[in-house]
């Protein structure tokens, strides 16, 4: 599934959390995209980093919501802010939730689809 406006980027990964999507995950990433990958703010680069770092919140499977809250765009960039939870179950049964407010820059990409460059999932401290 592609987004098909910033603010859709969310949707789209939040979409794939919840279907135990791993790789539509990583698809909604540019190539050499950023992501800081909670709940530690490991910095991971690259497609195949990020697989690597979201594996263990797939592996919770995971239930989620999100809202984004603001918008700015300009010349094929977006920034997005937005408000996100998860919720899943550890191996030991007991529930995990992890939340936070968060940003993403996205491209428009020459098909017309959006995907992150840069995504924060945690407000800075």
């Amino acid at each position: 599934m592609s987004a098909h406006s910033p603010e859709e980027v969310h949707d789209v990964l939040m979409a794939a959390f919840t279907a135990g999507d791993v790789e539509g995950f990583v698809r909604t990433y540019e190539e050499d995209a950023t992501l800081v990958v909670p709940p530690d703010e490991v910095l991971v680069h690259g497609r195949d980093e990020i697989r690597r770092a979201v594996a263990p919140t797939f592996a919770l499977k995971p239930r989620g919501e999100v809202t984004v809250l603001k918008k700015l765009e300009s010349d094929g960039l977006a920034l997005t802010q937005a408000r996100w939870r998860l919720v899943g179950t550890g191996e030991d049964g007991q529930t995990i939730e992890l939340t936070g407010d968060g940003t993403i820059v996205s491209r428009r990409q020459p098909d017309g689809s959006w995907k992150v460059v840069l995504d924060n999932p945690l407000r800075p401290r």
